[in-house]
């Protein structure tokens, strides 16, 4: 059944992410008809709940921070508090300008017709919505992901609460419990304690953000003790209960702690559930949309790009799938996306930045021929400037490229667009020691860095 008008669309896109808007923009550029519906608002986690407003609310503790340390740069500046109404309003503004930007866009584009309702696959090449039926001769599907819970856990949005709670809260907690040493609860660690909340992080994995170098790992904890940021890693999570002052959390071992709130941070999972891809006979796995490396699914002409496809659950991943998704639909036969080529950014204080392997993960592979190489930001003039510690760790192979590159220190996440070009273009260390990095810039160290892992050091001891 075609769509009531009797138009059959070259893609019909289910969910207006970062990976379906994309797919959507790029499509008619190279000349497609798209139908791109979306439940909720145009842009998705990443834009309305995620990377935008968190990140928002990390530049208010970034400025919240630097007053209260105004004076180790002779200038005389007084904290008052946070004034979360004035918070909101700031972190809202930048999400609404981008959705309007956005939307404007879209609605304004005559080849992308923007679907409002609830999406659901009837057929393999048939979205149905409020009723009617969208056909294509193509279906992405891009319906993003949702925060996870944990058995036993009730989250009621008041005393248990996830980040799309979190970020619409009205006052700076006194004291919070984040549940989730990963990415989501670093960072909100780090925002709370900025803004004067008493901060406890939980994590059943042996470190925090687990996924990253184990020494990235050791410099981020380094980092949270001094900021008096509380955790407590490798204590599986076994209950908790609600008080009259807030709630008690009870870990393995039998410890008791107890906040005011409690923050879920164990993840997010695949929105699949119920908009019929199991019945139209799509793989799945725990929920996830199974693809090739082409991002096609196991039914013809149906892809899928985002969250529910297993691997990174970044908003630029999906981004960069939804192009190539685009791209593959039009017959371009475009590049296949390396997974270990997405940069990753942790926007906690000290940020995180990553790309390629970690040297466990090099060893495994190349075994005795990984050569590493740490350059200490202290001997960075800009990192001495803005005060910050860290470093920089190039993961190399012996007589090869660099295969990996983690950073950890304020604003490296600025570095990160150098670093993947590096990984992606199988750089090796004395091809990058060529280049000449501006001074004075934290760029610099990754320069130097790179001299050093050639053999030539400078500001850097071998």
């Amino acid at each position: 059944m075609s769509q009531p008008n009797g138009e059959t669309f070259d893609i019909v896109i289910l969910g207006a992410g970062s990976g379906g808007y994309a797919t959507a923009l790029r499509a008619v550029q190279l000349g497609l008809s798209v139908a791109l519906v979306e439940k909720d608002k145009l842009g998705g986690t990443c834009l309305h709940v995620g990377c935008i407003p968190t990140k928002a609310l990390l530049h208010a503790a970034e400025v919240a921070d630097e007053t209260r340390e105004s004076e180790q740069f002779g200038v005389k500046a007084e904290f008052h508090g946070i004034d979360m109404a004035g918070v909101n309003s700031y972190k809202d503004g930048v999400v609404s300008r981008l959705y309007k930007g956005l939307s404007g866009m879209l609605n304004g584009n005559k080849s992308i017709t923007v679907v409002e309702g609830e999406g659901k696959l009837v057929a393999p090449n048939t979205v149905e919505v409020n009723g009617n039926r969208y056909v294509g001769r193509n279906v992405v599907l891009a319906s993003g992901s949702f925060s996870r819970s944990l058995p036993g856990l009730d989250v009621d949005g008041e005393k248990i609460i996830t980040s799309e709670h979190a970020l619409k809260l009205d006052r700076v907690p006194k004291s919070v419990i984040v549940l989730g040493g990963g990415v989501i609860g670093v960072e909100f660690a780090s925002v709370w304690s900025s803004f004067g909340a008493d901060v406890t992080i939980i994590e059943a994995l042996p470190r925090l953000v687990a996924a990253e170098d184990a020494e990235v790992s050791k410099a981020v904890e380094r980092a949270f003790r001094k900021r008096k940021i509380n955790f407590k890693v490798g204590k599986p999570f076994e209950k908790v209960e609600k008080t009259e002052s807030g709630v008690r959390a009870t870990i393995q071992g039998g410890e008791v702690v107890e906040a005011e709130l409690l923050l879920v941070a164990v993840g997010r999972g695949p929105r699949t559930q119920g908009l019929g891809y199991e019945e139209q006979g799509i793989k799945m796995e725990r929920g996830f949309v199974l693809t090739d490396e082409r991002l096609r699914t196991n039914v013809p002409n149906v892809f899928a790009v985002g969250d529910i496809v297993p691997g990174l659950q970044l908003a630029h991943r999906g981004f960069q799938q939804g192009i190539f998704v685009a791209e593959e639909i039009a017959g371009k036969n475009p590049a296949v996306i390396d997974e270990l080529g997405i940069p990753r950014v942790t926007y906690s204080n000290p940020e995180i930045a990553s790309v390629g392997l970690t040297e466990a993960k090099a060893r495994e592979q190349y075994g005795d021929k990984v050569k590493t190489y740490n350059y200490n930001l202290g001997g960075n003039g800009k990192s001495q400037i803005l005060k910050t510690t860290g470093f920089i760790k190039l993961v190399g192979v012996e007589d090869g490229p660099v295969v990996g590159v983690h950073m950890v220190g304020a604003r490296v996440g600025e570095l990160i667009g150098e670093a993947q070009l590096i990984y992606n273009w199988e750089a090796f260390p004395g091809e990058v020691a060529q280049l000449v990095h501006a001074h004075p810039t934290q760029n610099e160290a990754l320069g130097e860095a790179h001299l050093a892992l050639a053999g030539k050091p400078l500001h850097a001891h071998a």
